[in-house]
């Protein structure tokens, strides 16, 4: 969605963006203090900055068959008390929150991490997203419950798992170039596929061009380029804030 925005694919007229990369639980808490003008945001964190941050129309990881996968090792039949999570923040720990409240033990960790500490036994369970969802069975673990799934059901709505938040004290003019500049980014990376690979590369976890090209199929849809009417609903259903 980034490719071509920042590496100069295409024209961003009179806007110029410093990029910084972290992990998804850290632009949450970076958020929270208000150090971005623009960030990647979790879904869940918007009560916690709404009246900091405006959710822009575009560049949001919203759909269905795209949830957080709750994982456990193959064949172990205890209880689940114990669950990794990637970050308190997260949209994953949230739906943890809402659909198995019961397990109130969720301790934050690096989200590529998690897959490994339940393989060792560190904790019953853990919360897989990005990559990690894709080759979790080549670590003996097995799948609980597919959270997204669980959501859909429940909502009959997709799943709100995160988006770009812009500082409200931007001016308006700013803040709307930047959300047509993020649209325009990701309506060259639908035309040009393979353009952004390198790139992705750089910071993917899993290098496997098969796992990308499924990570970027399922996170990358029609509501990266808007939100739309559904898109506004999930996220008012996960969150309570209206975007």
């Amino acid at each position: 969605m980034f490719d071509a925005l920042v590496n100069g694919r295409i024209d961003t007229g009179s806007l110029r963006f410093e990029v910084e990369y972290h992990d998804i639980e850290e632009l949450n808490r970076g958020a929270g203090l208000g150090r971005a003008d623009i960030s990647k945001i979790s879904c869940a964190v918007l009560p916690a900055i709404a009246e900091h941050y405006a959710l822009l129309d575009s560049g949001a990881a919203l759909g269905r068959g795209n949830g957080p996968l709750l994982v456990r090792r193959a064949g172990d039949t205890r209880p689940i008390r114990r669950v990794a999570v990637p970050g308190l923040h997260t949209t994953a720990n949230a739906l943890m929150g809402k659909l198995f409240p019961e397990i109130e033990e969720r301790t934050p960790l690096l989200f590529s991490r998690i897959a490994a500490a339940v393989e060792r036994g560190d904790f019953d369970a853990g919360v897989l997203i990005h990559e990690g969802r894709f080759v979790y069975r080549e670590r003996e673990l097995e799948l609980v419950a597919d959270l997204g799934q669980l959501w859909e059901h429940r909502t009959a709505l997709p799943l709100p798992l995160g988006g770009i938040a812009a500082r409200r004290s931007l001016p308006d003019e700013v803040r709307h170039e930047a959300e047509r500049l993020l649209r325009t980014s990701i309506e060259y990376a639908f035309t040009h596929p393979e353009a952004s690979r390198t790139y992705i590369k750089q910071h993917a976890q899993e290098l496997d061009d098969k796992v990308i090209d499924a990570h970027i199929a399922l996170f990358v849809n029609g509501y990266s380029l808007s939100l739309g009417d559904e898109g506004r609903r999930a996220i008012e259903a996960l969150t309570g804030v209206i975007p």
